[in-house]
């Protein structure tokens, strides 16, 4: 699938005058576009706004960030979910720090190595920070191409298609426009297609199975929260973050009282991830501390 100087012009003509207005679209700060991306991994972009604009003025600089305590740094991203995130940031942004002069790799290779960058998180850094020519395959822009193309794309496919439509010089442009046409217009579930923009490229157009089913990059749907692990870990977290918890305790915090097993497994688990820990001879617990 190659570019046509027409589509691209419809897509950024289009964004230039429906393009959301999101903090971390004012800045080509790689620390604070990493943040961003990380943030938005598994969560709204109305869920992260809020936070993320906490984060920015509490830590402006990777340096700020990397020398406060973890429990910290747990405790201001409660309520945002998937705290193992925050974990990874926090080693991330200690790496930089100690191995990289506090400068935010712009090689895709090493941003590969830091603690939870995958290659989505990796390219969105490249693109939006360092404005590299690259595809950025969120959820979005994989049920884009797959519609555009009409099938079922996988990773390899999904990716070098992304690669391919890059207009050169326009990266930055180009990857947030079709972030916004995915989440306005090519929705999931019904899509706007007499609205689009590029209607007239799409081999799908609304007509018939949606190929993006499937497709590499785009998410299916999460299981329940309510009585997930998830939400007992959560609890615990929260309540952590107001203080200590007894060990003996924690089953009646997470809201599962008497399923002493299961309990265990999740304040284990926890404990591995770095998220909490044990002292007083594990009979108390503890939001998790920094990595000295």
């Amino acid at each position: 699938m190659k570019i046509s100087a027409n589509r691209e012009e419809a897509l950024t003509r289009w964004s230039s005058r429906e393009r959301r207005l999101l903090p971390w679209r004012a800045t080509r700060d790689p620390w604070k576009i990493l943040l961003s991306e990380v943030m938005l991994q598994q969560t709204q972009v109305e869920r992260v706004v809020p936070k993320y604009d906490y984060f920015v003025a509490s830590w402006p600089d990777i340096n700020d960030f990397a020398e406060t305590p973890l429990d910290v740094i747990l405790k201001a991203w409660s309520g945002l979910g998937f705290p193992r995130r925050a974990v990874n940031l926090h080693r991330t942004a200690r790496i930089v720090v100690t191995e990289h002069g506090s400068v935010i790799p712009r090689d895709l290779e090493t941003l590969l190595t830091l603690p939870g960058v995958g290659p989505y998180t990796a390219r969105a850094v490249l693109c939006f920070a360092y404005e590299i020519d690259i595809g950025v395959v969120d959820t979005n822009v994989g049920r884009i191409l797959a519609r555009w193309s009409g099938s079922r794309l996988t990773n390899k496919t999904a990716q070098s298609t992304a690669d391919s439509l890059i207009p050169s010089g326009r990266t930055w442009e180009w990857n947030q426009g079709l972030f916004d046409l995915g989440a306005l217009i090519c929705k999931r579930h019904e899509p706007k297609c007499s609205q689009c923009p590029v209607l007239e490229w799409c081999s799908w157009q609304g007509l018939g199975p949606d190929p993006s089913i499937g497709s590499a990059g785009v998410s299916s749907s999460q299981k329940p929260f309510s009585g997930s692990d998830r939400q007992a870990r959560g609890k615990l977290l929260k309540a952590l973050s107001d203080g200590p918890v007894s060990y003996a305790n924690a089953e009646c915090v997470m809201g599962i009282a008497k399923e002493t097993i299961r309990a265990d497994k999740l304040v284990a688990a926890l404990i591995a991830d770095g998220l909490i820990y044990a002292a007083l001879n594990g009979q108390e617990l503890r939001l998790g501390k920094s990595f000295d």
